[in-house]
């Protein structure tokens, strides 16, 4: 049983700074992307950002130079350093993970419960 466990998630005044932390637990054989989804209320699950098993990162243009994206593959655990907040990144932050359990099996996605993030104004 594989599970994703975000934490971090909290209240911050506009300009303020989080850290999310997502760590993955269970049978893992081999986890390659990982990312960071956020909804909104009303809005649509959207990207924020990801990171291959390698290093490369990828960023929404809203958060490009606010955002870092960061994983420590030891610890199968992925964060993300969000600076500069805004009132309009409040939403509920998602972690996401593309792995697989055994050597033979199949790439298959799994997500956190979410960890909500609200940036007063």
């Amino acid at each position: 049983q594989v599970q994703l466990v975000e934490s971090g998630g909290g209240l911050v005044q506009a300009g303020g700074s989080l850290r999310l932390s997502c760590a993955a637990s269970g049978s893992i054989f081999s986890i390659n992307t990982m990312g960071w989804y956020r909804q909104a209320p009303g809005k649509q699950r959207e990207l924020v950002a990801i990171i291959t098993k390698g290093g490369r990162t990828n960023y929404a243009d809203s958060v490009k130079g606010r955002f870092t994206i960061s994983r420590d593959n030891a610890k199968n655990t992925v964060y993300m350093q969000m600076n500069t907040l805004k009132p309009e990144d409040t939403a509920v932050y998602y972690c996401s993970a593309d792995l697989q359990v055994t050597r033979y099996s199949s790439i298959d996605n799994y997500w956190g419960q979410g960890t909500q993030v609200t940036v007063s104004s």
